[in-house]
């Protein structure tokens, strides 16, 4: 099955490596890594397989999504962000969010990532919900992630990622940052 990905311009795709290098410096400056895998993740987390909506499209600027429970924090990912996308007016808002968590991957060792530009930024964000509520157990999971298409392996994966977040989400809140 071949996949075929929006075409974007040379300028843009230059603004986009121009980028990856900035976000390098800011995510290793700040050891931010798992929180902008976060945001990555729950911008992108937001996908519904039945319904297409959701999705990676750069709605969690906005205070509505950034207010959603599951979305705790994120506001802090966006604030660190937001200097570098200022830097680059022409990428859009849903590709540098998943680029930062490419980088993200990369700067704590991972594999180099695949990073195919040319998402759209959307007006409104997603409801309420379509994240896992953390007091709720597993058939929960479940039910939220396999609206994503996800497996019980896919779901294991992920939790285990939370983790790495989870032990530096109190690094992040650091008055220093």
């Amino acid at each position: 099955m071949t996949k075929n990905y929006p075409t974007v311009s040379e300028d843009y795709k230059k603004s986009v490596e121009k980028a990856k290098k900035k976000l390098r410096g800011l995510i290793a400056e700040k050891n931010c890594a798992p929180l902008m895998l976060r945001l990555a993740w729950h911008s992108a987390g937001t996908f519904d397989v039945k319904s297409k909506t959701g999705g990676p499209y750069g709605t969690m600027r906005y205070a509505a999504e950034l207010a959603h429970g599951a979305n705790n924090g994120l506001d802090i990912a966006v604030r660190l962000l937001e200097p570098i996308k200022e830097q680059f007016p022409n990428i859009t808002y849903a590709d540098f969010y998943q680029l930062a968590g490419v980088v993200a991957v990369e700067i704590t060792g991972g594999p180099e990532v695949p990073f195919h530009p040319g998402r759209e930024d959307k007006p409104q964000p997603p409801p309420e919900g379509r994240l896992p509520d953390a007091t709720k157990g597993s058939d929960h999971l479940r039910d939220v992630f396999g609206t994503m298409g996800l497996s019980d392996q896919d779901i294991v994966a992920l939790s285990g990622g939370h983790t790495l977040v989870s032990a530096s989400f109190m690094y992040i809140q650091s008055p220093f940052l």
